[in-house]
């Protein structure tokens, strides 16, 4: 997801958006650990792009 797409996005919808990711990125983090996945770099941008959402909901909540 870029961050226009992000920035396009309202404050609860960014709020949905991590909620879905975090789930994700615990069900990443536990078929990694029962058996490797293909692609464990999922993993890393799975966890960044929770960081980026946080950063732009806390960002629009400080220009309220």
């Amino acid at each position: 997801m870029k961050n226009s797409e992000i920035n396009a996005l309202s404050e609860s919808e960014i709020t949905a958006r991590i909620a879905a990711e975090k789930e994700n990125l615990t069900k990443l983090r536990f078929a990694h650990a029962i058996s490797p996945i293909e692609n464990p770099n999922r993993i890393k941008e799975s966890r960044r792009l929770v960081a980026r959402l946080k950063t732009f909901l806390r960002a629009k909540q400080l220009a309220k």
